[in-house]
């Protein structure tokens, strides 16, 4: 008796034993019926881990999420419990009931393969039926928000555009990419640097929410009237909450991948007003000091002394030329060096910008420097404000006077006239005959020299053909020149029209344009950047000098809205040249 009892123990433990190591793989979605418009989410489920995973084919479907992996591994009272999960977030392409196929999986050494589901698809629907997915939840929970500081500026007029993503208290992001950043033509932009993400509380809609700040932004309006701002895209990973807790009450949460866009915003910008316009008035709009300074006032003719015209203050700072500087003929200007100490945050434009001219004196003497004045709009009162700064009156102590100067060169000029008695004595009455004979051609060093010339030159010719080879032979230097020879060619127009903005840009432009319809064989229909850049990256030019030559384009562009110093002009003249040179030689 106590044998069968022992047996009847013995049995029930190995067949707990074979239950409990019995391998579950299933499929389970998250409903079976749902409209065209809904999102359908599937489980592939498993209670020990497996390798090879393979999922059905969707055709009928579309992927818009996945695969997403969850593993939960417990002990409860010394027994262990596993679970493994691929998710996958499926949109039906059309109405109708479709199968989704077996999954297989490889554990222990064993194919398993998973029940086919069938699914109905019905019409659009307002609401899903039954409570809301994950996807809806995550929906209303997660908002991308474009916080536009000014959406009337007038042009020229700086304002901010502040990227906050908001998440709910019980929803969570685990990650996030730019899918589509935002680009602000016709604007003068720049981002603002943010130094870590951090996580602040606030209000969206009247309800607490976390957000972080993602992009900052700060805009100076180029044109007037309606302008788009295009939006900001985000592809994120939001966990959302099942409704289920594990052992220790925590909720269990579960990721759904989401797309979250900002929108696309709309700034009217106004126009300054044409009323008590200055006529000097250059584009400067925000709120500016005005000086001009000299490094001395007494000094030598030939010695030197600098004069600087410099504004400062808060507003578009990089966006308008200075006022010349005028002086006398007498004093010899020397072409200013431009200076920029801007810095730019969520205010704008700060700082100061100065032109430094290099003046000397040639004669000794007193020389006013005019009056110079700087008008701006300022937004504070609406209204245009000039500022003139004060006369310089230049003292050169010593050194040449010009008066005397001129009057000594007025003398040398002048010249003796003396009276000739033969005046009229143009009639030879007698004469002075010499012998022709000529020495003969024959010995002379010339004869000489014309017999011995062409064995001399036949050495020279010798050199001279040996260094043509050698130079023949130097493909890289041969292709060198050649590429000089031809940026050069093409930026000649250019080159002639420095210092007259539009005319400068337009050659400039043209001057790319030929160069890439020359080497690419590509029409004017196809001339755009992503082109350009496609066909040069093809072309094994490296990516450094696509980057400058696409940039060089961006600048031809951007010339016809904003102001552009001579010394920009230089920069890009040379940077075009140096740009096409590289092209050539790297291009395959």
């Amino acid at each position: 008796m106590k044998f069968i009892k022992n047996i009847s123990i013995l049995f029930i433990l190995l067949a707990t034993s074979i239950a409990s190591a019995q391998v579950k793989f299933e499929a389970k979605v998250s409903k079976k019926k749902l409209g065209v418009n809904e999102r359908l989410r599937i489980d592939f489920e498993m209670n020990q881990d497996g390798d090879n995973f393979v999922p059905p084919s969707f055709n009928d479907f579309t992927v818009v999420g996945g695969p997403n992996t969850s593993v939960s591994n417990s002990w409860v009272n010394g027994k262990r419990s596993y679970s493994k999960t691929y998710s996958y977030f499926l949109a039906p392409k059309k109405r109708g009931t479709f199968t989704i196929k077996q999954a297989t999986i490889e554990i222990d050494g064993e194919i398993y393969k998973t029940f086919p589901v069938t699914i109905n698809v019905t019409a659009a629907v307002d609401k899903p039926n039954g409570p809301p997915d994950a996807s809806d939840i995550a929906s209303e929970n997660i908002h991308l928000v474009a916080e536009v500081s000014k959406t009337n500026p007038y042009l020229n007029e700086g304002f901010t555009v502040v990227y906050k993503l908001y998440v709910s208290p019980e929803t969570g992001v685990s990650n996030w990419r730019e899918k589509d950043n935002p680009r602000y033509n016709d604007f003068w932009s720049q981002n603002i640097e943010i130094k870590g993400l951090n996580i602040q509380k606030g209000l969206y809609k009247g309800e607490e929410y976390r957000y972080v700040v993602l992009r900052k932004t700060v805009l100076y309006p180029q044109k007037t009237g309606k302008l788009k701002i295009e939006p900001l895209v985000l592809d994120i990973t939001v966990e959302v909450p099942t409704g289920r807790a594990d052992i220790f009450g925590r909720p269990i949460m579960t990721k759904v991948p989401k797309t979250v866009t900002a929108g696309s915003r709309t700034i009217d910008v106004k126009p300054l007003p044409e009323v008590n316009k200055p006529s000097d008035f250059k584009g400067a709009v925000g709120d500016f000091t005005f000086k001009v300074t000299t490094t001395k006032t007494e000094l030598d003719a030939t010695e030197s002394l600098q004069a600087k015209i410099e504004v400062s203050g808060k507003g578009n700072l990089k966006l308008f030329e200075l006022p010349k500087l005028s002086t006398p003929s007498s004093l010899e200007v020397y072409e200013p060096e431009h200076n920029e100490n801007v810095r730019t945050n969520l205010s704008g434009m700060q700082g100061s910008i100065s032109d430094t001219y290099t003046i000397v004196p040639q004669y000794r003497g007193k020389y006013p420097i005019p009056p110079i004045s700087f008008s701006y709009f300022d937004l504070d009162t609406e209204s245009y404000k000039r500022i003139t700064a004060n006369e310089i009156v230049i003292n050169v102590l010593d050194g040449p006077d010009a008066a005397n100067t001129n009057d000594t060169a007025a003398t040398n000029t002048k010249q003796t006239v003396r009276p000739n008695t033969n005046t009229f004595s143009f009639i030879k009455t007698s004469s002075n005959w010499s012998s022709i004979k000529r020495k003969p051609f024959f010995n002379t060093t010339t004869f000489w020299s014309l017999l011995l010339f062409p064995f001399l030159a036949i050495p020279l010719a010798i050199v001279i053909r040996r260094n043509r080879d050698k130079r023949n032979a130097d493909v890289t230097g041969n292709r060198i020149r050649k590429a000089d020879r031809l940026a050069r060619k093409y930026l000649s127009e250019a080159k002639r029209n420095l210092g007259q903005k539009e005319s400068f840009y337009e050659a400039l432009e043209r001057a790319l344009h030929n160069y890439l319809k020359a080497k690419l064989n590509i029409e004017t229909s196809d001339f755009n950047k992503e082109k350009i850049e496609s066909l040069l990256t093809a072309q094994h030019v490296e990516s450094n000098v696509v980057s400058d030559f696409i940039s060089i384009l961006e600048n031809c562009e951007l010339a016809r809205y904003t102001p552009i110093t001579q010394v920009t002009m230089q920069n890009d003249y040379d940077k075009a040249a140096k740009t096409i040179s590289l092209i050539d030689k790297q291009l395959r």
